[in-house]
């Protein structure tokens, strides 16, 4: 166990990222080459072994957060690395992408500040890589239904989680992915800075070396004459079980007068572009902040990628506009230990934008009105007003004009990507919220309009967080094995309805 008394005589650090003016003049993580076990098994002593983990609670994955915690505080780095795979197959992701809404369950959060989870997650993943315990787990099990055939649509970490589940499982799968390379958001939606695509490319060679099979250029439900369409009802009619995963990649559009001005892009694809430069598919970005004032419409985590995406293509400002208001330092009654709460934080790329600029780069309680554009057509400024919450009113004489040369929408989606045929051709239906239709052991339409057919994260959920799209696609293959072979030893963390945790009153009352 860890030391019963660490949390009260070590305070806590967390691993301190390298210099802004550093990191801004490339493109490696921001933690890159940082001496990290010291420090980390040091922090790792502080968490209390709780009788009762809230830190369980917070993570859908379910990750036994005390128990490598107290592997790492000791150096057991081998016995670390194998119980937090124990209930996750992508650490390494995890490490670096998830919020840590553990973090915010841990006790210690009560009255103290909680452990490092996130860095400890982290560092027990890269220092497993690198003394070579990834090794490939190839199937052990060989009876009934093993070698049924699944193709999974979609390689984002929902599809990648159930596909490796699957594959160890003993079924033959096949994973199909519309772009060039495997990854999906992880691989073009996620900067370099945030995630450098070697750790993605280390966990597909292990999936191939396990035995599963990739195929990009697969638009599975595309149009027809598209490059790659293929058909889905072929698909499905040639395999004994389909899980889609293809996210929620529909775009919240921004409908305000000027929006068809030139210099007005989508994040996802401001994102992919500069992706797709890091990859050597291209010199340069056809759409670039470089000597640019840049405004980022939405206050989220894409948001602030593209933020820390424009000050390195080297911006001359930028501004993120959020419609919320700026959040207080602590947590309100209405959100208590041990939600995950809305408060005051700050990424990498804001932290970066104040070492440049010296402020915050966010503006809060800001909805645009429209974009003023010149002569030429292109986009020349955005006029905003201040909000009033919660109706988000414009607030009389509040206006004011930013130059905006380049604007970036981060508004989130609204649900799975309409085009194409897919749903259509797998019997599928979307729901009110645009997300595809499925019961609590993720089949889709309750198993009834599609037999066989599954549905695993953000494309069933909504736009949500990296561990739940993990904990889905280990969730949805533990479903598939079981409609396969009648039972299941697979691991489910979590149901498809299951939501993140919220305070009482709004779990059982829906109260707002």
């Amino acid at each position: 166990m860890t030391d019963p008394f660490g949390f009260l005589r070590i305070p806590r650090e967390a691993v301190a990222a390298r210099a802004v003016t550093e990191r801004l003049g490339d493109w490696r993580e921001v933690y890159a080459g940082q001496a990290l076990l010291p420090l980390v098994s040091r922090q790792a002593d502080r968490c209390m072994d709780c009788g009762v983990p809230f830190c369980h609670t917070g993570c859908p994955l379910g990750n036994l957060i005390p128990e490598w915690n107290a592997y790492a505080a000791h150096g057991d780095w081998r016995a670390a690395y194998e119980r937090l795979h124990a209930t996750n197959n992508f650490p390494e992701f995890t490490g670096r992408l998830c919020p840590a809404p553990c973090e915010d369950a841990c006790v210690l959060t009560i009255n103290a500040a909680p452990v490092t989870i996130k860095n400890v997650e982290q560092t027990i993943a890269d220092e497993g890589m690198r003394r070579g315990y990834m090794a490939p787990r190839p199937a052990e099990r060989c009876g009934r239904g093993a070698g049924s055939v699944v193709d999974v649509i979609g390689s984002g970490p929902a599809g990648l989680a159930a596909a490796q589940q699957l594959t160890r499982a003993g079924h033959r799968v096949t994973v199909h992915e519309r772009a060039d390379r495997i990854g999906g958001l992880l691989r073009y939606g996620i900067p370099e800075f945030k995630l450098e695509k070697a750790h993605l490319d280390r966990r597909i060679e292990q999936m191939r070396a396990e035995g599963t099979a990739f195929v990009t250029g697969s638009d599975v439900g595309g149009s027809p004459g598209t490059p790659g369409a293929a058909s889905a009802s072929a698909l499905r009619e040639g395999a004994d079980a389909v899980v889609v995963a293809t996210g929620a990649g529909e775009r919240r559009e921004l409908p305000v007068p000027g929006r068809g001005l030139s210099g007005i892009h989508q994040a996802m694809e401001y994102l992919t572009l500069a992706n797709r430069v890091r990859e050597g598919d291209l010199a340069a970005s056809p759409v670039t902040a470089a000597g640019r004032h840049v405004v980022i419409v939405g206050g989220g985590d894409t948001g602030s990628d593209c933020l820390g995406t424009a000050l390195r293509q080297g911006a001359l400002s930028v501004v993120q506009l959020d419609i919320n208001p700026e959040p207080g330092a602590a947590r309100t009654d209405g959100e208590p230990w041990p939600v995950y709460p809305r408060v005051y934080r700050i990424s990498h790329a804001h932290e970066e934008a104040r070492g440049q600029a010296g402020l915050d780069p966010r503006l809060f309680s800001c909805a645009t009105l429209h974009f003023e554009g010149d002569a030429s057509g292109r986009v020349r400024a955005l006029r905003l007003t201040s909000v009033e919450p919660p109706a988000r009113a414009p607030v009389a004489g509040t206006e004011r004009v930013l130059p905006a040369a380049l604007v970036l929408l981060a508004l989130g989606f609204t649900g799975a990507e309409r085009a194409g045929g897919l749903y259509e051709q797998l019997g599928l239906a979307l729901d009110d919220q645009g997300n595809v239709v499925r019961d609590a052991s993720f089949a889709a339409g309750g198993g009834r309009a599609a037999p066989g057919v599954f549905v695993a994260g953000d494309a069933g959920r909504g736009q949500s967080l990296v561990v739940w799209a993990i904990a889905e696609g280990r969730s949805a293959a533990a479903a598939v094995d079981r409609y396969l072979t009648g039972s299941t030893a697979l691991p489910s963390p979590v149901a498809a309805d299951d939501r993140p945790l919220t305070a009482l009153g709004r779990m059982r009352y829906g109260d707002d």
